[in-house]
């Protein structure tokens, strides 16, 4: 079997490539409908800018955020054929071609103990759900629940402040400097740090993935307050020593999500408590992943872009 892929032959030279996919006897088959790109770590791969990262190296196929429908599956695997599912990349499938994570793609051979089956309402939004599962796991890192702040409002920044909500934490303040990051608020409030005086803050999520941010976040804390990383960040992060050790401040850094946060964040989807709406701003047809990708890294108003793939096979 063929595929139509976005492959990275080198830093800021992408191009849509017919690869042919090595047989896996133990994978599921799945023809992707929707696949998202990724303004963080797809970027960074795109820029050159990745840090060394287990499976690096040019050309690769990029992507961790596809749904689609199960088009073989064992009789074993717990999938069967037709089925709509969530692939968050582990694609190994392209030969001599990389795979970091390798789901912007047609078609995907998969282990299935990484795809998750959602329900077919889902849809596109379905995309959403490796970011989902980030906010999550940082969450649940966070410990009690006392989160108050919340940095950046983006997909990530908005999936956070939306799960606070959605599990019973009070609504957080979210900071956003670019007036047109600022709307869309869903039950919380969205300010221009600038114009917060609060300086006793326990606890702040960063989701802005800016590395110059440290200073500015320690000096908001309260005695003992503590600052959780959930973005992903390309240069090293420093900090002036002693604002952090008049506050007595933690630092921590939220890792990659497990499978149980998706299947947690998929439960919060299906009871209605979290809600995917508004996230999804910009689509093309995978026909155009080019030009999609310099408005999904440029345009200041994506959010989320996704391309279609059903036209592509």
């Amino acid at each position: 079997m063929d595929a139509i892929a976005v492959v990275l032959g080198r830093p800021r030279q992408l191009s849509l490539q017919q690869l042919q996919l090595a047989d896996a006897e133990d994978c599921l088959t799945v023809d992707i409908e929707w696949s998202a790109i990724s303004t963080g770590t797809e970027r960074l791969l795109y820029e050159g800018r990745m840090p060394s990262f287990p499976g690096m190296g040019y050309p690769l196929v990029p992507g961790y955020e596809a749904v689609g429908r199960v088009a073989r599956a064992a009789p074993h695997s717990g999938f069967r054929k037709g089925e709509r599912v969530f692939v968050p990349g582990a694609a190994r499938c392209f030969g001599e071609v990389r795979s970091l994570f390798g789901a912007a793609a047609s078609r995907l051979n998969v282990p299935p103990h990484r795809v998750v089956a959602i329900d077919e309402t889902i849809g596109e939004r379905g995309v959403l759900l490796a970011l989902a599962a980030t906010a999550y796991h940082a969450l649940a890192i966070g410990g009690d629940g006392r989160a108050e702040c919340v940095v950046g409002h983006g997909v990530l920044g908005r999936l956070l402040a939306r799960l606070i909500v959605a599990m019973g934490g009070d609504p957080p303040v979210v900071w956003e400097s670019n007036p047109e990051r600022a709307v869309g608020a869903m039950g919380y409030r969205v300010t221009d740090p600038a114009a917060d005086e609060r300086r006793d803050y326990r606890l702040i999520f960063d989701a802005s993935g800016d590395a110059g941010l440290l200073d500015s976040l320690i000096s908001r804390l309260g005695p003992r307050g503590e600052i959780i990383l959930a973005g992903f960040y390309s240069a090293p992060l420093t900090f002036s020593y002693p604002p952090a050790f008049m506050r007595e401040a933690a630092i921590r850094v939220a890792a990659e999500w497990k499978h149980e946060d998706l299947l947690a964040v998929r439960n919060l989807i299906d009871t209605g408590r979290l809600s995917l709406d508004g996230l999804i701003t910009h689509h093309a047809d995978a026909k155009a992943a080019e030009s999609a990708y310099r408005i999904a890294f440029d345009d200041p108003s994506c959010l989320k872009m996704v391309l279609d793939w059903r036209a592509a096979a």
